[in-house]
């Protein structure tokens, strides 16, 4: 094959574009030859498909190469792109990475301190009756009780109930044991009220026994 696209005077047109197409897939054209070659199958849907033909012909022999660049490739580009010496090319690559990483790990920090939800502080909630008082932590998802009294007693139980805007006790269950953990969302300014109730608690959907305290329970900070 030649290298630059020049043929025999004895080949025929259709020769010539077929040899030109092999010699174009296979990259043995001077550069100025290789570019008019891509322009031509561009425009020109017969050399097009004869460049199509030997691309399928000249496949399999690709499988003999491994797809490695090459390991001074990228060098190879920026010597062709910055002229400046390696060495100065090296360190202002890593300055700028330095400089570029630090200032995307500040910009997490913010977003993260701004866009991020932050946990409200939990708020203490005080239902202290005449004789009873009951303490708990409450941090938009369940009040923590630390029970301030003895045991309700033989066959004997506090239950906790939350009273809403339309006076309504709805029970929140019972407090049993020191430290009484009680799930719940509840909105600020619903009333907390605990009774004392037969073993299991109220048999009904009211609460039956003597109220011990309440408490209006306050927002979250």
């Amino acid at each position: 094959m030649t290298q630059s696209g020049d043929h025999t005077p004895e080949e025929t047109p259709e020769q010539r574009d077929d040899l030109l197409a092999a010699e174009y897939v296979l990259g043995v054209l001077t550069d100025d030859a290789w570019r008019a070659a891509a322009e031509r199958a561009q425009v020109d849907g017969a050399f097009a498909a004869l460049v199509a033909q030997w691309e399928e012909r000249l496949a399999g022999l690709n499988e003999a190469y491994a797809e490695v660049p090459a390991a001074d490739l990228m060098p190879l580009i920026e010597a062709r792109l910055f002229p400046a010496p390696a060495k100065a090319r090296h360190k202002a690559r890593r300055r700028w990475f330095t400089g570029f990483a630090a200032a995307a790990l500040s910009a997490s920090v913010v977003l993260a301190v701004v866009l991020w939800p932050q946990a409200p502080a939990p708020v203490q909630v005080q239902l202290v009756g005449d004789d009873a008082r009951f303490v708990a932590d409450y941090d938009g998802a369940a009040l923590e009780f630390a029970l301030a009294l003895d045991a309700a007693g033989e066959g004997r139980d506090y239950e906790l109930w939350a009273i809403g805007d339309d006076g309504v006790p709805r029970s929140l269950g019972l407090l049993r044991g020191p430290v009484t953990r009680v799930e719940a969302e509840l909105p600020a300014g619903v009333t907390l009220a605990v009774s004392l109730e037969p073993a299991g608690g109220a048999p009904g959907d009211l609460p039956t026994g003597p109220v011990l305290a309440t408490a209006v329970l306050p927002s979250l900070n």
